[in-house]
């Protein structure tokens, strides 16, 4: 093999191999393959199989891969064949585009290039494959038509060659199969590499493509397409727990029962066309002092071929006493197959993919999301969404945790509101609380940025906490990640600008948004200022006299900062700002009619309507 030959014996062959193809490109030739040969490391022997189950910090095995930004995950693909997919969607290895200087920015990003691979010594009648799972989209974005996923391959010369592709455009939820025969002799040398090249926009999640299942070997064929491996797939869900993915541990412990879900889940797929028997084993443990929670084992099952089946377990509330505060709990399913034994990829054992875990935490934040955004919702600076929460006994709210995914432009230090809503009659109704901040990225992709209350804000049952947009620019809307595989769509709600009515999300036409918001409300905040808000006294006083007025306003609360005038469109007329002591102001001359005045302080606002005559 190349790996073993002296460097002088390799430069040998390597002449010897390519004389009659020019001097200048032997010396290319030479130089380009000698250096990988020497900077590569191990190369892979065949077979090269994966399935993208053995992962860390969400990026590929770096024994069969070099390092990539592609990101590995369970929770971007839509039916995969097996745990985890490599998503190509134009974001870096830290969550952040390639680019945030030029939205308009396109061009080659994501790439998954293998390990050098031991071809030396095969023929073409060896008969090598290389196949593979694709799938456009997923939960993602759609790839425009003129964005492409390309398969390549370095040749004997040290050039990437396509051989496979594939265009944007055409929206598709199944995984495609394909096969690649690697026949030509430029192909078939001793440190092989393909890659996976994805090209399009580079300022943003605008292009997703999803890969799995990636198979090369000799002594195949067309008809080598299944593959004797049963596999988990979808990930653990939807929740532990009945109302949230999480929740505060001392919430949580009032009524453990009522509040874990009767069962959880997780599906499996028989990849082999033929019949197959598996049973599992079924685990809860908590992770901060590793207790075992639950244990169960289930008898065997038939699984059809090519076929799918849905795994369950009954679950058991945790209680007790926890001394840390918080409680972090392991689900795992473990299918009992036979895949070590499989004749069907020698040296590989496919029970690699048999397990699959998901982690419930219980400590000081409430969340209706799985950790991951699959995609993100941007909005107008008069519109408002808002999410609703339940306690189970009061408590004191001290901030929010929330994920804005990057996106166009950099946005950091761009301002945005965060409030809080009191209950009405099952929708938001009396602000509480608004804080304005400065926009943070978090410090990797899918992380969370803490955004801290100056005061805590009171609450006793049902409260909601949203976002507003305060830009007017196109380019400056944040986009709130948002988790597409979450079942808590209905607690959403939206609201189009200044006295609209608030409407539920799934529960009415308008809206069918699917998913839930990444920001989680931080609870049970101690040694702050507790705000213990009077709403009918506050709103009382925030509002403008004479109504109706012929043109001149008044108010009586001081430390009204703005005041600004809207049409029932939503489109602003007229801006006030007060100087010190001012109380009263003239409105230009308007047509008779109704307006809205949005009344602003340093904590908080509120809308009124105003009739002029």
């Amino acid at each position: 093999m190349i790996e073993h030959l002296s460097h002088s014996a390799f430069v040998i062959n390597l002449v010897r191999r390519w004389a009659g193809q020019g001097f200048f490109v032997c010396l290319f030739a030479v130089a380009t393959t000698l250096s990988h040969a020497q900077t590569s490391g191990q190369v892979v022997q065949l077979p090269f199989f994966d399935d993208f189950s053995t992962v860390v910090n969400n990026r590929p095995d770096p024994k069969l891969w070099q390092s990539s930004s592609v990101y590995i995950n369970n929770t971007m693909g839509i039916n995969h064949p097996s745990v985890n997919v490599a998503t190509f969607d134009g974001l870096a290895p830290n969550g952040l585009p390639y680019t945030l200087t030029d939205r308009f920015a396109a061009g080659s990003n994501d790439t998954l290039q293998s390990q050098p691979i031991n071809l030396g010594g095969l023929a073409p009648a060896d008969s090598v494959y290389l196949s593979f799972y694709w799938q456009i989209r997923g939960l993602g974005e759609l790839p425009d038509e003129d964005d492409t996923l390309k398969l390549e391959m370095r040749n004997n010369l040290g050039v990437w060659e396509t051989v496979w592709y594939q265009y944007g455009g055409r929206p598709d939820n199944n995984f495609r199969q394909a096969f690649v025969s690697i026949r030509a002799t430029k192909f078939l040398y001793g440190t092989f590499q393909f890659r996976f090249r994805a090209i399009g926009r580079s300022s943003g999640a605008y292009d997703t493509w999803n890969i799995d299942y990636i198979y090369l070997n000799s002594k195949r064929s067309l008809t080598d397409r299944y593959i004797r491996d049963i596999a988990t797939r979808q990930a653990v869900g939807p929740s532990f727990l009945k109302r949230y993915t999480a929740m505060p541990l001392n919430q949580y412990l009032i009524n453990p029962a009522a509040e874990t879900a009767d069962s959880i889940r997780t599906d499996i797929v028989n990849l082999f066309n033929n019949f197959n028997f598996t049973s599992f084993r079924f685990t809860t443990r908590e992770l901060v002092t590793g207790r075992l929670i639950q244990d169960t084992q289930t008898q065997s099952k038939l699984i059809p071929s090519l076929n799918s089946q849905v795994l369950s377990a009954r679950l058991t509330p945790v209680t007790g006493t926890f001394p840390a505060g918080r409680v972090v709990l392991k689900h795992t399913f473990d299918v009992l197959t036979t895949d070590d034994q499989n004749p069907s990829i020698p040296t590989v054992n496919l029970r690699r993919n048999d397990t699959i875990s998901g982690v419930t935490v219980l400590d000081n934040y409430y969340a209706y999301d799985d950790g991951s955004a699959e995609s993100a919702t941007q909005i107008g600076r008069l519109e408002r969404w808002a999410v609703r929460f339940v306690l189970n006994k009061a408590d004191l709210m001290s901030g929010v945790y929330a994920y804005i995914m990057p996106f166009n432009v950099d946005q950091t230090g761009q301002q945005f509101t965060i409030r809080v809503y009191a209950n009405d009659k099952g929708k938001p109704g009396t602000e509480l609380y608004y804080k304005t901040f400065a926009m943070q990225y978090p410090p990797a992709r899918n992380g969370f940025v803490e955004f801290k209350f100056d005061r805590q804000v009171a609450l006793t049952d049902t409260f909601f906490v949203g976002y507003q947009q305060i830009s007017e620019d196109e380019l400056s809307k944040l986009r709130l990640g948002l988790d597409k595989n979450s079942p808590f769509g209905s607690e959403l709600f939206y609201r189009a600008g200044p006295g609209t009515d608030w409407i539920q999300n799934l529960k009415t036409p308008q809206l069918a948004l699917t998913g839930a918001f990444m920001i989680r409300p931080i609870m049970g905040g101690k040694g702050a200022e507790v705000v213990l808000a009077n709403p009918e006294e506050e709103t009382d006083e925030m509002k403008v006299y004479p109504n109706p007025t012929s043109g001149r306003i008044a108010w009586k609360h001081p430390a009204i900062k703005k005041l600004e005038l809207f049409d029932l469109n939503g489109r602003s007329i007229h801006v006030i700002t007060p100087a010190s002591g001012q109380q009263t102001a003239d409105l230009p001359g308007l047509p008779t009619g109704m307006y809205l005045i949005r009344m602003s302080n340093s904590q908080r606002s509120v809308v009124q309507r105003l009739l002029i005559n």
